[in-house]
C-alpha cells in the first residue's frame, strides 16, 4: 500500500479511495492516555483534603465556616475538593461566590488559587488582606450551597446539585461519607459529567503540543528554517496563522498545517481551513505560491471518507500522520530547504 505522498498527484485524484484507506491505516488515536500536566492532582492528595474536611466536620455532619477556612488555608487541596463536591470550575464558584457574598472575586483570581491548590496541595497559603477575604467568601458560598442542597426546579430543566451527594443537603453528604456511594448513581453522574473532563479539558493543548512537537523535531533534525506561529498570532497575508511557515513568514514556501482530534467535527474545520490555504495559494498559471502540507492525528480524521478526500484534494496528497512523519521531508517540498542530513 502506498501512502499518497509517494506519488503523483494525478495518481491520486484517478484512485482517492485506495490512498484515503493508507492515510486511515497510519492514523491512531490516544485518547485514553492523556498528559498529567503541571496541575495535575494526585489521589493521594486529593484524598488527604478530603480526610481533612471529613474530620473538621464530623463526618460532614456540621459545615461551620469558621472551622473549615483555616483547614483550607492550611491544606489547600481542600479548596478543589469543596468545588468538587459542587461539581464546579473555579471560574463558577468564583462567580457563584460574588453573587451569595458581594465580594469583588474575579474568576482569575479564581483559576489562579485554584492552580495554586492543585501545584501544592499540602502547602500552606498566605492570604491576607483581599485575597484572605476572598478565600473566605468562597468557603462561606461552598458550605451554604452544599448545607442548602437543591432547591426546586422548573419542570424540564435539572439543577446542578441535584446530585447524589448534594441534592438534599447535610443528610447526602453524611450519608455517603459514613457509608459509600450507590455505585449505580455513581456510573451515571459520570456518564453525565464525562470521565476525567475537567482534566481532559486543561490540558487539551498538551494534547496538541505532542503532534507539534514531533513536526518540530523532524524539521529541526532536518537543518531546515522554520517559523512556528502562536496562538490567535496574526501574519499578514493569512487571515488565520498557518502552524507552520518554511522558511519565514516573508517568504512562506511551506505551509504546515497539524491538527490532533478526537471529534469529527473538529475535524472538518480543520479540513475547510487547509481547503482555504490551499485556495489562497493558486495561482492563475495553476502553479501554487505555497505547498500546503497537512500533519494529523487522532480518531477524528478516520470517521468521514469524504472529508480525508478533500484533504488530500487540498493538499495535493502531502497528508501525514505520526506513523508517516519520517517522510515528511523527504516527499516534499521541504527537501529544498534541508541542510542536514539524518
Amino acid at each position: 500500500m502506498k501512502f499518497p505522498f509517494e506519488v503523483t498527484f494525478d495518481e491520486v485524484v484517478a484512485a482517492p479511495e485506495s490512498f484515503v484507506d493508507a492515510v486511515f491505516s497510519s492514523l491512531a488515536s490516544e485518547f485514553l492516555i492523556m498528559p498529567k500536566g503541571e496541575g495535575f492532582v494526585e489521589y493521594a492528595d486529593f484524598v488527604s483534603g478530603y480526610e481533612e474536611l471529613k474530620k473538621v466536620t464530623g463526618g460532614f455532619a456540621e459545615l461551620d465556616p469558621k472551622k473549615i477556612l483555616p483547614i483550607v488555608s492550611r491544606f489547600p487541596i481542600c479548596l478543589v475538593v469543596l468545588r468538587s463536591m459542587l461539581g464546579f470550575t473555579p471560574s463558577e464558584l468564583a462567580y457563584v461566590t460574588a453573587q451569595r457574598t458581594g465580594e469583588a472575586l474575579t474568576q482569575g483570581f479564581a483559576r489562579s488559587l485554584d492552580r495554586k491548590a492543585r501545584t501544592q496541595p499540602l502547602k500552606p497559603l498566605n492570604l491576607d488582606g483581599v485575597s484572605g477575604k476572598r478565600l473566605a467568601a468562597m468557603v462561606v458560598s461552598a458550605c451554604g450551597l452544599l448545607v442548602q442542597g437543591c432547591p426546586p426546579t422548573p419542570e424540564g430543566t435539572i439543577h446542578r446539585l441535584q446530585k447524589a451527594d448534594t441534592a438534599s443537603g447535610l443528610d447526602a453528604l453524611k450519608n455517603l461519607a459514613g457509608m459509600g456511594a450507590p455505585y449505580a448513581m455513581l456510573l451515571y453522574e459520570r456518564f453525565l459529567g464525562r470521565p476525567f473532563a475537567g482534566h481532559r479539558d486543561s490540558v487539551s493543548e498538551l494534547v496538541g503540543d505532542g503532534l507539534e512537537s514531533a513536526i518540530e523535531e523532524v524539521l529541526s533534525r532536518a537543518g531546515i528554517s522554520f517559523r512556528k506561529t502562536r496562538r490567535a498570532e496574526r501574519i499578514e497575508g493569512f487571515d488565520q496563522a498557518p502552524d507552520f511557515i518554511i522558511p519565514d513568514e516573508f517568504n512562506p514556501k511551506v505551509i504546515i498545517e497539524a491538527k490532533l482530534t478526537e471529534d469529527d467535527g473538529t475535524a472538518r474545520d480543520k479540513v475547510t481551513r487547509i481547503q482555504h490555504l490551499n485556495s489562497i495559494s493558486a495561482l492563475p498559471d495553476g502553479r501554487q505560491k505555497f505547498e500546503v502540507i497537512a500533519c494529523i492525528a487522532g480518531r477524528g480524521f478516520s470517521v468521514r471518507r469524504e472529508d480525508m478526500k478533500k484533504l488530500l484534494l487540498a493538499t495535493r496528497g502531502k497528508v501525514f500522520t505520526l506513523k508517516t512523519l519520517d517522510y515528511l521531508v523527504a516527499c516534499t517540498g521541504l527537501a529544498a530547504f534541508r541542510t542536514k542530513e539524518a
